[in-house]
């Protein structure tokens, strides 16, 4: 493998994703990159699972969409496998398909049918209930080296960060708007009941508890209703 040309190729890449102005787009650049830049790669993709559904972000090609709905559908195969370890296997490497079909004896026979030989997967996040993979594909079998792993593991960092980054900008939106909604709530209590800001929150905080219903639930529910 050309290491030096293949640095200058990511270094390109790297520069060329912070004009991206979107999560969407960036992970895009990152998957199409995928195809020219790792050695055996015909196709890749993102696969988040939140909870049981699975979504498929920036495929290159249906073949992604394909076997991501195919482990959906069966609950089985190597992204429902790191997603159910208890840390999440960081890289995993699959030389041949066929030669996995006491693994995965469901998913493992279809997904040849549809085309796939060999797979990597690496690791983006696992967060509670939701995980995120960024997935390669070759039709032939045997086609990852370890080079293709490394290679593979370096545009795993950039989807990683994006990642990061599109979760920590959405977290921040959803506090700020929890905060305003709360605020509003109490504003309610306060007028239509002449408590103070203290009350009015004990008064939310309360029937939080007593009912288990987020605080942000409670607010919302003041806020539609005009009271509790």
């Amino acid at each position: 493998m050309d290491w030096a040309g293949f640095a200058q190729q990511m270094a390109a890449m790297a520069r060329d994703l912070l004009a991206r102005d979107s999560v969407s787009a960036t992970l895009e650049r990152i998957t199409a990159s995928a195809t020219k830049l790792v050695e055996g790669c015909d196709a890749a993709g993102i696969l988040v699972l939140h909870n049981t559904t699975v979504e498929s972000l920036a495929p290159t090609h249906q073949l992604v969409i394909d076997s991501d709905q195919l482990q959906h559908r069966l609950g089985e195969g190597p992204c429902f496998d790191a997603a159910r370890t208890s840390q999440g296997e960081r890289v995993f490497r699959i030389a041949d398909l066929t030669a996995e079909q006491q693994r995965w004896p469901a998913y493992a026979p279809q997904a040849h049918a549809l085309g796939v030989g060999s797979m990597m997967g690496f690791l983006l996040y696992t967060d509670e209930q939701d995980f995120g993979a960024l997935n390669l594909y070759s039709r032939k079998p045997g086609a990852f080296t370890e080079n293709s792993e490394l290679a593979g593991w370096l545009l795993a960092s950039h989807a990683a960060v994006a990642f990061s980054a599109a979760r920590t900008h959405a977290q921040m939106e959803q506090a700020v708007t929890t905060r305003h909604l709360i605020g509003e709530a109490m504003g309610i209590l306060m007028g239509g009941h002449h408590l103070t800001e203290d009350q009015a929150f004990d008064v939310l905080r309360r029937y939080s508890q007593e009912n288990n219903i987020k605080l942000r639930e409670v607010a919302r529910l003041v806020c539609e209703q005009g009271g509790l």
